[in-house]
């Protein structure tokens, strides 16, 4: 069920039930803030709270309120919350701790949790152990704490699931604008996605940014996406955490190389959601969304009044998908005018400090610099500390950034190497001037790779997780029987129940064969694979040797440019993830991998593998003849076309190699890990 959070958010009118501390605060600060409306203290026995006169209860209130802060007791809360329904309240913050997040304690927290939605019926609500929000747009705030913002007119939505993260954004000192917090806490009914559209349909917020320690309901994270393009605004995050998905599935490489966070990475990357991995870079990618929007490119230039600091914003730039394209024609001709032949121009471009305090011609040079074709021009100045020297020699900066920025209406951007370098007041002063106030060089440059990224293609649905099966081990060959009912190439082979059998399959597929043990995982390291057998005595003599009773044997492919992993796991928490990597012995040795989500076009495949590590080798190495791509293709496809159908049960598949030649792609080894469903 979707609700309407727009009059929680946006509320005329709030209630504050209890008479704690908190919900003192709560009062005083929103009458800090300013808010207009009308604001309801809520108790049983007293006659006043906060200077305000107080309601005994939910039933005496005057009017429905919009928001309330329902700050009481777990078992309070949920009959409060029931009375706000039943009233037809906008919405409510549930305070209270001890519901499902505290279950590994309390077993009467789920419980409770289930109670509090059944409560709240069609009225929605924030938690619960939850901070609030704090609407900066119309002080309106239902959040019992101190907070370090101030009122805007417009500016960007933040929504964390830790509210001390929430508290501490809005400490900062770097100029953002900030529209909206919002700690989402438990989640019990309005989850982060259901938050952010809410957020965005505002239209003074500019941008969005999430801090996400799970994501919950993928199918609502896609539409939370499609709100935003629909609106023209972008979404970045910032994720935390490790996820437990194909963790205790250790029988594979695929598990381990799509561990941790990747379906998670992959989630964001299909949404075309940036990902930021500190708090810093998280505000100053905002800061930029804030001013500039998406970024058209990923082409930038950089002034400085020092090679040291050319150089290290260059070597900085290394590592990220930034590019400086050398100075034009025009560029060249209006630097050399203003700056003279003392200057060697390039970008980055160190101007000495020849000009410096002459505003005119620092505006000149700088606006020469910022070429139409350029994504962002960064100004790299540091500004002296305030309380032990004088910043007034830093006015013409100031000043310069500003006017080139009038002059062109170009990407504009003042950097601080070091993050403290750059006084609020002259962020505050560039900000409005719409020039963007980087606090960090590092930061600044990750901000621009992030507002750079293009979105990808609205993309088909995500295949969502299938419920959790206890999974067996599908016989290889039985696995490779099934793969390639759908397309995947194998080798041609015979299973074999006895040493003698394994001979006769040997001579029956024609030599050379390679022999492997059946029911084994790990077969190379038990010994349980051997490669190019060239005669029955050495087939004998190997299946003799192997620590399995069972055979598998099949013909040798030769010509192998490369080898590749491709795997599938299923991800609790994400849905399918695909996962192309180096494969044979390379797998463990260069973890060479990338990963996407289910389902995936050649064209997302094709990025994939072009990503590797190993790509040079797939595309023909020095001389040597590259690998059929088509084939390739037509292997991953097949093992997604196997997922697409066959999901219920299914836990795991690992192509281990993919043997690679010029005219092939062939499944050396196969796993499968799923419980067989009679449909």
């Amino acid at each position: 069920m979707t609700r309407d959070l727009s009059r929680l958010f946006r509320p005329k009118s709030i209630a504050v039930v209890g008479g704690g501390d908190w919900c003192c605060l709560v009062i005083e600060q929103c009458s800090k803030m300013g808010f207009a409306g009308e604001i309801y203290p809520v108790h049983p026995k007293a006659e006043e709270i906060a200077g305000l006169p107080a309601f005994k209860d939910v039933a005496s209130l005057p009017e429905a309120p919009d928001a309330t802060f329902v700050g009481v007791n777990r078992f309070a809360t949920i009959e409060v919350v029931r009375a706000l329904s039943e009233r037809g309240a906008g919405g409510a913050v549930c305070f209270a701790s001890g519901f499902l997040e505290a279950q590994a304690e309390d077993a009467e927290g789920a419980d409770l949790q289930a109670q509090l939605i059944e409560a709240a019926g069609e009225m929605p609500f924030l938690g619960p152990n939850c901070y609030g929000f704090i609407n900066y747009l119309d002080g309106a705030l239902l959040w019992p704490d101190q907070h370090g913002g101030k009122r805007v007119e417009k500016g960007v939505a933040l929504i964390t699931q830790s509210s001390n993260i929430a508290i501490n954004l809005t400490m900062q000192k770097r100029g953002l604008p900030i529209a909206y917090v919002v700690a989402a806490g438990n989640q019990a009914q309005s989850g982060i996605a259901a938050i952010g559209e809410a957020l965005l349909a505002d239209t003074r917020v500019t941008a969005l940014g999430l801090h996400i320690e799970g994501f919950g309901d993928l199918r609502a994270f896609e539409a939370l996406v499609a709100k935003a393009r629909s609106l023209g605004k972008r979404i970045i995050a910032l994720k935390v955490g490790k996820s437990a998905e194909a963790q205790a599935a250790t029988i594979s490489h695929t598990a381990s190389l799509a561990g941790g966070d990747a379906g998670a990475g992959a989630l964001l990357s299909r949404l075309g959601i940036p990902r930021l991995n500190n708090l810093p870079s998280f505000l100053e990618t905002l800061k930029l969304l804030h001013v500039t929007g998406t970024l058209p490119s990923n082409r930038i230039a950089s002034i400085s009044c020092s090679g040291g600091e050319a150089s290290l914003t260059a070597d900085t730039v290394h590592d990220l998908p930034l590019t400086f394209p050398p100075l034009n024609d025009q560029q060249h001709e209006d630097l050399r005018a203003v700056l003279g032949p003392m200057v060697a121009l390039a970008n980055p471009l160190d101007y000495h400090t020849y000009i410096w305090r002459d505003t005119e011609a620092m505006t000149r040079a700088w606006a020469a610099m910022m070429d139409p074709s350029l994504a962002m021009t960064l100004l790299i100045v540091d500004f002296p500390r305030e309380d032990r020297c004088d910043a007034g020699d830093w006015d013409c900066a100031i000043q310069a950034a500003i006017g080139a920025k009038e002059q062109t209406g170009a990407n504009v951007a003042m950097v601080a190497t070091l993050p403290e370098l750059l006084p609020e007041t002259v962020a505050d002063q560039l900000m409005e001037a719409g020039v963007v106030p980087f606090c960090g060089l590092q930061e600044a440059l990750q901000a621009c790779a992030a507002a750079s990224q293009i979105l990808p293609e609205v993309a088909e649905p995500i295949l969502l997780p299938t419920p959790v099966a206890e999974p067996e081990l599908i016989p290889e060959a039985e696995a490779k029987f099934r793969l390639a009912g759908f397309g995947l190439r194998v080798p041609k082979s015979i299973r074999a129940k006895s040493t003698g059998a394994a001979r006769a399959a040997a001579a029956d597929i024609g030599y050379p064969v390679v022999l492997k043990g059946e029911g084994l995982a790990h077969k190379t390291e038990a010994g349980a694979v051997l490669l190019n057998l060239t005669s029955g005595g050495a087939v004998s003599d190997a299946a003799f040797a192997m620590p399995a009773e069972r055979f598998l044997v099949e013909e040798m492919v030769t010509g192998t440019v490369a080898e590749l992993l491709i795997g599938v796991v299923k991800d609790p928490a994400h849905g399918f993830v695909l996962t192309v990597a180096a494969g044979g012995t390379m797998t463990e040795l260069l973890q060479d991998s990338a990963s996407l989500l289910l389902p995936v076009s050649e064209a997302q495949v094709n990025a994939a593998l072009d990503s590797l590590k190993i790509a040079p080798l797939l595309a023909g190495y020095r001389g040597k003849p590259g690998a059929d791509r088509a084939a390739i293709l037509r292997a991953v496809q097949a093992v997604q076309a196997y997922v697409l159908a066959e999901a219920t049960g299914l836990e795991e598949i690992e192509i281990n190699p993919l043997l690679c030649t010029p005219n092939d792609a062939v499944a050396a080894d196969a796993l499968m890990r799923r419980k067989d469903i009679l449909k």
